[in-house]
């Protein structure tokens, strides 16, 4: 079984561990990677747009991606953030483990 990573760029790093703590929280991932932050650039609006953000990923079992994703839309304050969802393999252990430490779908 593969498991199923989303990523967003949030606008700072508290918006970034507010959607990590609740997603953990309400066992829909297992775990959250917040990574440094970066610079993005972007076209909205007709506009070329230069900001920072701050990545996180977060790792869960794929028959719950489309509830993460809606999650991190609620939570997120982007009229249109980016969600991208990857499909990775990994260790048996690891894989037990996210199974573990998420919520069985229903």
């Amino acid at each position: 079984m593969p498991l199923t990573a989303l990523m967003t760029n949030c606008p700072d790093e508290a918006t970034a561990d507010t959607i990590a703590s609740t997603l953990i929280a309400t066992r829909l991932v297992a775990c959250a990677n917040r990574y440094a932050p970066i610079a993005s650039m972007y076209l909205w609006d007709n506009d070329i747009v230069q900001d920072t953000e701050v990545p996180l990923l977060v790792k869960t079992r794929p028959e719950l991606a489309d509830r993460v994703a809606a999650e991190i839309a609620a939570l997120h304050p982007y009229d249109t953030p980016a969600i991208l969802r990857m499909t990775m393999e990994a260790s048996a252990d690891y894989l037990s483990w996210i199974v573990e430490e998420t919520a069985s779908p229903g």
